[in-house]
């Protein structure tokens, strides 16, 4: 599957260039070059309806009794009966609404039924069987610090069966710069039984409990997975090894945040077994040839280029005449190339190639055998690169945390913020390890490092939690499931640039007694009053939005008086929405987002000063968002879906030189782009390709994969139950003013909606349901028979080009029309939701036995179906350059006037004000037959074609465009990007500072590189870049303007404003408007009206200097008043 690089994504070419680095830097075993080709080729009420939303809660899966089987190297026993178990917090009378979800133990999870309203986003990019295995999970979370909750949110959002949360010490105040659910009143609590109601409320499926005394080895039998997040060393070796000599091997891994650094330490069992190492579907290819040879060359169709890759598996089906290639056994490549590859198979006593084939990657399972704690630690192999500017960085951190941990077990304290003496204690402490690791022995130790390493190492960073937070709830994903390549096995990371340039004092450090204190004890008190002092715009409070929120209610950004968040959003909350926005309930469906996620922002830190709206930013609001507005602004967080609202937004932050700080997610990959004023690119610099699309007449009539089946029934969806009805609403509305319209009109376009407009009043009208089902029966004969009959007789399968190639040559299929039977569950489905769905647009009322198969059957059995006998001399397009399928004739206005005639007449018979109820198509709720419909469409449809099939499931993700989404993705993300907001309220950071970056959770990739300068444009003894803009002040003639550029040694001959020319050189009329104000001129030529609240008006100027060479100048904007 392609990626674009923009499909709501903002990914840039800084970003890419970042991962061309790492493609030329390092030689894993990772394919890299094919996530590589991933992003370049292809490259978001109130009270009252709280009771009703009581039943969308499913009851706890550990609620029901497992049935436990033999299986068990994927699912343990359940819990331990000494768990302490959490508070409940639903009561007796909501479990009676709550849905029964059971495990028959087959895999320890088949049997879970999956709530697919709340999971659609998440099933996009796990699948089935990846859920029912999470659903049989039990996770144990230990150390509920900033890092522990965030671990324990993804893993709740995610839908794992159980997670308990161990921490045996009490709430500080420190704490409430992390932990989301800690508050001022939890201080003195027990840190696991503060958070524990609050962490239920996420996903009452999940049965979240607590263990507040000593953890015992033996306890850990009891979970899939373990988690440690503040543990010693020697204790974590002691779990550790129990761990990975248990049978079965319980997921161990070890991690900790400390200040701006962290680690992941990952030990998932002597052997352990990768199912998918990346997710992604396997890549296929259309064959065009095959060669007898040895090796033999297979070619294949340009319809799209290959993404095979040298050594991949392979197998065959569908050959003609080289038939031994289907026999389904697995055959590797080599020679990859993008249309062709070469076989490592001898074919030349094969069959002769004939014509068809498809051939497809085969992904096999990957064993990884990983090594204890106490092995890797004094031989950690190769470490897992983030930033290839820090290419030395990893040992010397994984030898930092070991001096640490030897500073607490000796000293019983974290070093103390500003303390020199603790500095260097911990630096004799690993020059000493250093010393005892022999040819690990690093060469050199960074003293600097180390001394930024001290003095934040008690602190737990609200945006390396949000990072590392979602690292390891993914590695727990990839653990209870095996899908994705785990990290294999130390991850360290850093973000020393995020500190001031400014050197600190050791006062800076000084704890204040308040909930910002860690974070104070890494930046110092001076960065932390620009945190809660900065004006920040936020567009866009869903998935992104809510860790956003989240994160700077933590930071403390926008805390006081002077500060200010505004967050706006149009969008309300829908049930989907509830596996990854994790400030929303579900007594939230249906209110705004905005509203809601902001309020929850001020329950974490009720000092958050923030406004919520619920108006789109777009031109249409620049009233709303006006220039004040932005002026005011310190920094632009973008959490938005789509590129359209981005472009917009970023050319706002070009025009008010404000930074903007962008990131997307789509499902396990996310990517964040600075865009800095005068020091990066801005967003809008660099364009992807536009996406690729299928010709229509390969869509209408010759598809090739579900992909067009699905896009086919999409359209006949909305045609027939939405665009169909609306237009029979629209005429019977005002009949002399549409029939005039379609007159003035007069062409093929008029021409069709005015026969599907009659043909929808007259011969498809429906009165009773029994019409509607001889509708639905005969539209079942009309698509997937007397179509295919006539495409088929208009093109024999025999027949060929005007070239004299065959025509039913790859990668056409040739079509066999469906006999309908009502035996068949398939066609009755059909038939099922396509005239229930007709019922509704006609108002009709849907009986009770239209839902009974048996009765159904009855029915559509007595529908009298017509023979259907071909036509000579129809015309079916087959150019891939057609845009339309309507073929105008000369005749038009003649068959157009006479349509018109039989439409007045028909609409006499009418009764009084009838009218259609049009249908929008909405894919989320699965009770509506929406989607029963348009799966229907697609798989007869591929039946015609010999095309697989897909589930309801997989047609939902398809033909609803589903954008992939996973909490852990998007946490990763908004944790990279505050820590560049950090960089931008402090000030004074170089380019090189700052981080663009890319990550694929899946693999797991982290590609991080500077962001790209912007082009600089020199002229004479001036330069500028796309960040400037020209500002000249008085209210301007035409001819003051131009001889002000003159000064300047530029030429002007094109002066624009808005989509009208002011002025150019060529025409003589314009010398006329010298002497006018260019304010007047924009007013009378342009019809421009400068608002109230702007107080200049902005021109383009064409521009080029004494020797006739084009010059590139910023805006020029007129500060008339």
């Amino acid at each position: 599957m392609a990626i674009g690089l923009r499909l709501g994504l903002g990914f840039g070419l800084p970003v890419l260039l970042g991962i061309l680095t790492a493609a030329l830097a390092v030689d894993r075993d990772l394919a890299f070059s094919r996530h590589l080709s991933l992003v370049v080729v292809g490259l978001g009420f109130a009270g009252a309806l709280g009771g009703c939303m009581l039943y969308m809660r499913p009851r706890k899966r550990g609620e029901v009794e497992d049935q436990v089987t033999g299986e068990e190297d994927l699912i343990k026993k359940t819990r331990a009966e000494s768990l302490i178990p959490s508070a409940v917090v639903e009561n007796e009378r909501m479990a009676a609404n709550k849905k029964v979800m059971e495990c028959d133990g087959v895999n320890g999870s088949s049997g879970v039924e999956i709530d697919e309203d709340l999971h659609s986003r998440q099933l996009a990019v796990y699948g089935r069987e990846t859920m029912r295995r999470l659903f049989a999970s039990n996770v144990l979370v230990s150390g509920i610090q900033g890092l522990g909750i965030e671990i324990a949110k993804n893993l709740v959002l995610a839908g794992v069966k159980s997670v308990t949360i161990h921490d045996e010490t009490d709430v500080e105040l420190w704490d409430l710069s992390s932990n989301f659910f800690f508050s001022e009143d939890d201080v003195g609590k027990n840190r696991a039984t503060a958070c524990v109601q609050k962490l239920q409320e996420l996903n009452n499926a999940v049965m979240v409990s607590t263990l507040t005394g000593p953890l015992t080895k033996e306890q850990l039998s009891s979970f899939q997975a373990v988690v440690f997040t503040d543990i010693c060393l020697e204790k974590a070796i002691e779990y550790d090894d129990y761990c990975h000599n248990h049978q079965p091997p319980i997921s161990f891994i070890k991690t900790e945040v400390r200040g701006l650094f962290g680690s992941v330490f990952c030990d998932f069992g002597p052997e352990f077994t990768v199912v998918d190492v990346d997710g992604e579907e396997p890549h296929t290819g259309i064959i065009a040839s095959v060669s007898n040879d040895n090796p033999a060359l297979v070619s294949c169709v340009d319809d799209e280029r290959l993404e095979f890759q040298d050594g991949d598996l392979v197998v065959f089906s569908e050959v003609h005449g080289m038939t031994e290639l289907n026999d389904g056994k697995p055959r590797k490549i080599k020679n990859a190339r993008p249309y062709s590859f070469t076989l490592e198979e001898d074919t030349t006593h094969f069959g002769a190639y004939e014509k068809g084939g498809i051939v497809t990657q085969v992904k096999p399972p990957k064993v990884l055998q990983f090594k204890p704690l106490r092995d890797a630690i004094r031989d950690p192999g190769e470490f897992l690169l983030s930033d290839f500017s820090k290419f030395d960085r990893p040992p010397l951190l994984h030898l930092a945390f070991q001096a640490l941990d030897k500073f607490r077990m000796d000293l019983g304290r974290f070093p103390i913020a500003g303390s020199e003496d603790d500095v260097q204690k911990l630096i004799h402490f690993a020059v000493s390890i250093n010393e005892s690791m022999g040819d690990g022995k690093i060469e050199e130790i960074d003293k600097k490092l180390l001394h930024h390493f001290a003095n934040g190492s008690r602190a737990i960073l609200n945006p390396m939690a949000a990072i590392f937070g979602g690292i390891v709830g993914q590695e727990i994903v990839k653990a209870c499931s095996g899908k994705f390549h785990p990290l294999f096995q130390f991850f360290y990371f850093d973000s020393v640039e995020s500190l001031p340039t400014e050197p600190l004092e050791p006062s800076d450090w000084k704890p204040l007694s308040s909930r910002y204190d860690a974070q104070i004890s890494v930046f110092g008190y001076k960065l932390q009053k620009k945190l809660e002092d900065a004006n920040i715009f936020m567009v866009g409070s869903g998935a992104l939005g809510c860790e956003f929120l989240k994160n700077l209610a933590l930071m403390g950004v926008c805390c006081s008086p002077s500060g200010k968040l505004t967050v706006t959003d149009d969008d309300i909350i829908e049930k989907s929405n509830l596996s990854r926005q994790f400030l929303f309930r579900d007594w939230n469906i249906g209110q705004a987002k905005s509203t809601v996620a902001a309020s929850a922002a001020m329950s974490i830190n009720p000092k958050l000063h923030v406004e919520a709206l619920q108006n789109r930013a777009s031109p249409d609001t620049e009233n709303v968002f006006d220039d004040a507005f932005w002026e005011s602004l310190d920094a632009v967080i973008n959490a938005l879906d789509n590129v359209t609202a981005r472009m917009y937004i970023d050319s706002r932050c070009l025009y008010f030189q404000k930074p903007l700080l962008e990131s997307g997610t789509l499902g396990a990959k996310c990517n964040t782009q600075m865009v800095i004023p005068h020091l990066t690119e801005n967003y809008g610099a660099s364009r992807d390709p536009p996406e690729k699309q299928a010709p229509m007449c390969t869509v209408h009539s010759f598809p090739h994969n579900i992909d067009h089946c699905l896009t086919w029934a999409r359209s006949e969806f909305e045609g027939l139950l939405e665009k169909t009805p609306s237009e029979v609403n629209t005429f019977l509305s005002n009949p002399s003013v549409y029939t005039s319209g379609m007159r003035n009109a007069g062409d093929a376009q008029a021409r069709d909606l005015l026969e599907r407009v009659l043909e929808c009043l007259e011969r498809d009208i429906c009165e009773t349901f029994q019409d509607c089902i001889t509708w639905a029966r005969l539209r079942f004969e009309d698509y997937f028979s007397n179509r295919v009959k006539q495409l088929t007789f208009t093109f024999p399968e025999d027949s060929a080009t005007n070239t004299g190639a065959p025509f039913w040559s790859a990668p056409k299929r040739f079509p066999r029309p469906l006999q309908f039977m009502s035996s068949d569950p398939s066609h009755l489905q059909f038939v099922m939701a396509a005239s229930i769905l007709r019922a509704e647009t006609f108002g009709i009322p849907i009986p009770d036995w239209a839902k009974n198969p048996k009765k159904l059957a009855d029915a559509v059995d007595h529908v009298l179906v017509p023979d259907f006998q071909p036509k000579q001399g129809v015309k079916i397009v087959t150019d891939e350059k057609a845009t339309n399928l309507s073929s105008a004739s000369i005749d038009d206005s003649a068959v157009i006037n006479d349509l018109i005639e039989k439409l007045e007449e028909c609409a006499k018979k009418l009764p009084p004000g009838f009218r259609m109820n049009p249908i929008q198509f909405e894919k989320d709720d699965d009770t509506n037959y929406h989607m029963d419909f348009i799966a229907g469409l697609a798989n007869m449809r591929a039946r015609n074609y010999n095309i697989p099939e897909v589930d309801k499931l997989k047609a939902k993700f398809i033909a609803g465009r589903i954008i992939p989404a996973i909490a852990t993705s998007t946490a990763m993300a908004t944790g990279l990007v505050c820590l560049e907001l950090y960089k931008v309220l402090a000030g004074g950071h170089k380019v090189e500072d700052y981080r663009n970056t890319f990550a694929n959770l899946a693999l797991p990739l982290f590609s991080m590189a500077e962001p790209v300068p912007p082009k600089i444009i020199k002229h004479q003894d001036m330069s500028w870049t796309v960040w400037d803009r020209w500002v000249v002040e008085g209210n301007l003639t035409l001819r003051e303007l131009l001889e002000w550029l003159k000064e300047k040694g530029l030429n002007a001959y094109s002066i624009s404003c808005g989509t009208s020319l002011l002025y150019n050189s060529m025409f003589p009329r314009h010398k006329d408007r010298m002497d006018k104000k260019v304010v007047d001129l924009a007013k009378e030529v342009a019809k421009v009206e400068v608002p109230p609240y702007r107080r200049h008006l902005d021109v383009v100027v064409a521009c080029e200097d004494d020797e006739d060479n084009d010059i590139d100048i910023p805006l020029v904007s007129i500060y008339f008043r």
